[in-house]
């Protein structure tokens, strides 16, 4: 079978690889029709290691995915062949103590595809965990199953940010996961979510959403915004979604008294912590990686009226074209949010 494989850094191709074999008890067999790019991916690709995680071996690409379920193995019951399905690309070790605390997503010996040495979905088939495997409705598209991945990031830190009906809620960032969080955070009970960027035209694509405000960074300041349109207050709840060291500067104060900070984006290195503005203000804090326990219900959020994400698609690549959707992406064009891969 195909895959879009990483020998090393700045050098991958398609490959001809060993087919997946059939799946084993508890897992399903699926063949991929839409995989995502995320910034992950691009960083393995650009510079060979993220962090610790070090390409060391070739590797297959790609977590975002959508595909249909040809196989079914001993044990499973709630997917049959046929099904069109989203995966949760992370699997962990049952018997961990993270997961028996309800913690799975930071289990040490978690299995996250394409983060070296798992091999990842952007290949014709793959065999998955079944637990970890979703059924999508027959409303939604695979290009909306794969993005179910990014969603579930804004579910998770919008679940974090424990969201009372009627909070203002500010995102610092309108990347993807900026986006994923506003959309989130509004259909989680905000009654008006701002979300700021230097982009304009990352900003524009957000134009006519219900209860999202656009805020211009270049030439507005978040908090004084939001506290000029409530009173004095400002938002209960802030999303810091880009991991940029300069939006750690003023981070601390813009929350109001009494509320919470939700750091989504990770930063390349260590940022400054306010930790005496924080206290005074009796601000509280959560962080967020990857995400546990939210797939199911972004589907069904999704699939209700209450969110759109196929706006959010920028751009489809045959499988053949893979490396030129990379190149893409790394042009960082201002009005791409998704570029995806059609198998």
């Amino acid at each position: 079978m195909r895959a879009l494989m990483l020998h090393e850094k700045n050098r991958m191709s398609i490959e001809e690889v060993e087919p997946v074999g059939s799946p084993g008890p508890g897992q399903v067999r699926i063949t991929m029709h839409t995989v995502g790019i995320c910034a992950s991916d691009v960083h393995y690709w650009t510079d060979g290691k993220i962090g610790p995680f070090v390409v060391e071996a070739p590797m297959i690409l790609g977590h975002e995915g959508a595909g249909t379920v040809v196989e079914v193995g001993e044990g499973v019951t709630h997917l049959a062949v046929g099904d069109r399905v989203a995966m949760e690309p992370g699997v962990p070790d049952p018997t961990s103590r993270a997961v028996k605390e309800g913690n799975y997503n930071v289990d040490p010996g978690v299995q996250f595809w394409a983060t070296p040495p798992v091999h990842g979905c952007l290949a014709d088939e793959v065999i998955h965990s079944a637990a970890y495997t979703y059924k999508l409705p027959d409303s939604m598209s695979f290009a909306e199953g794969a993005l179910i991945e990014p969603f579930s990031v804004g579910m998770y830190a919008a679940t974090k940010a424990e969201i009372s009906p009627g909070d203002v809620a500010a995102v610092v960032g309108a990347g993807t996961i900026g986006i994923m969080t506003a959309l989130a955070a509004r259909a989680g009970g905000a009654s008006t979510v701002y979300i700021s960027d230097v982009l304009t035209e990352k900003l524009a694509l957000l134009d006519g959403l219900e209860g999202i405000v656009t805020v211009d960074a270049t030439t507005e300041d978040l908090g004084e915004r939001v506290r000029a349109e409530t009173g004095g207050w400002g938002p209960q709840v802030v999303f810091e979604a880009t991991g940029a060291a300069p939006a750690y500067k003023n981070l601390w104060s813009l929350p109001a008294p009494g509320g919470r900070i939700v750091l989504v984006g990770m930063p390349v290195d260590p940022v400054p912590f306010d930790i005496a503005t924080a206290q005074s203000r009796g601000v509280s804090l959560e962080t967020v990686f990857r995400y546990a326990n939210v797939h199911q219900k972004a589907i069904d959020l999704a699939a209700s009226d209450a969110v759109d994400l196929s706006r959010f698609v920028s751009e489809t690549f045959a499988f053949d074209d893979s490396v030129q959707a990379f190149e893409r992406f790394l042009e960082g064009r201002p009005t791409d949010v998704k570029i995806q891969i059609a198998l």
